[in-house]
């Protein structure tokens, strides 16, 4: 059974930073291509960025490139979303992704698990 479990997420203000994890149980992390998504009220999920399995290689959408940064700890089968420079905008259920082999890793419907989703309200 693989679990997936974000932390970190709360009230910030405008321009501020916030560290997400999420950790990966249940199976071997390092197999496991990640994603971050968030999604607003109203809205469809969005994709952020993605990490590759060994974490060489990533990629951001554009709206966050510059400000969000993915990164993973394979000893601790943990990874990151920091965020800076946080808009009100960034208000949303932010959520990390797995999946084993995926080819449009900016599609929300290619990964297989999820976690259950962190509150992040961006807000003066």
């Amino acid at each position: 059974q693989v679990q997936l479990v974000e932390s970190g997420g709360g009230l910030v203000q405008p321009g501020a930073s916030l560290r997400l994890s999420c950790v990966v149980s249940g199976r071997t992390f390092s197999t496991f291509v990640m994603g971050w998504f968030r999604q607003a009220p109203g809205k469809e999920r969005e994709f952020l960025g993605t990490i590759s399995r060994s974490g060489a290689d990533t990629y951001y959408t554009d709206s966050v490139k510059g400000r969000f940064t993915i990164s993973r700890d394979n000893a601790k089968n943990t990874v990151y979303l920091q965020m800076s420079s946080l808009k009100p905008e960034d208000t949303a259920v932010y959520y990390c992704a797995a999946d084993h082999n995926i080819t449009r890793f900016d599609t929300a419907i290619e990964y297989d698990f999820w976690g259950q989703g962190a509150q992040v309200t961006v807000s003066s």
